[in-house]
């Protein structure tokens, strides 16, 4: 049992250095404000996304735009190519909620409400694109034929 997990990690871990990742942790900026901005460019070319995000008014927006620039330049560095040659695309983004800064505010007649100041970690990752093997062609050929 032990030699099989010890496998699947090996395995995880060389699938790993095929992507190029960047976390940004504790923004001030709820979780769901800033889903709706990473849901913008998942999967999208990494230039594309780029501009994508310079363009998008929300503030979210910038913060993904400078993590964005941070994983490609974490591929530069690692792989040692250059992005402009590789096809790089954001794999993976995921917003995940963090800490709840609790606040009160005033209430009329004595009473008090909490207001809670909420944070996000993001998960960045950026890889090659790759390319669709010969099933998932012919899959997507038969399933136009059959429309």
């Amino acid at each position: 049992m032990a030699n099989r997990k010890h496998i699947a990690a090996e395995e995880r871990k060389e699938e790993r250095k095929s992507q190029y990742l960047a976390k940004l942790n504790n923004c001030p900026t709820s979780p769901r404000k800033m889903r709706l901005v990473a849901d913008l460019i998942r999967g999208k070319d990494v230039y594309k996304a780029l501009s994508i995000l310079k363009f998008t008014p929300k503030e979210a927006a910038g913060r993904l735009e400078k993590l964005l620039a941070s994983a490609i330049v974490n591929y530069e560095k690692k792989s040692g190519n250059r992005p402009e040659d590789a096809n790089l695309v954001v794999q993976e983004i995921f917003v995940d909620s963090g800490f709840q800064m609790k606040r009160i505010r005033t209430a009329p007649q004595g009473r008090a409400y909490r207001v809670r100041k909420r944070s996000n970690h993001v998960t960045l990752v950026v890889g090659e694109k790759k390319e669709e093997t010969k099933k998932t062609k012919e899959k997507v050929k038969a399933a136009a034929e059959t429309n």
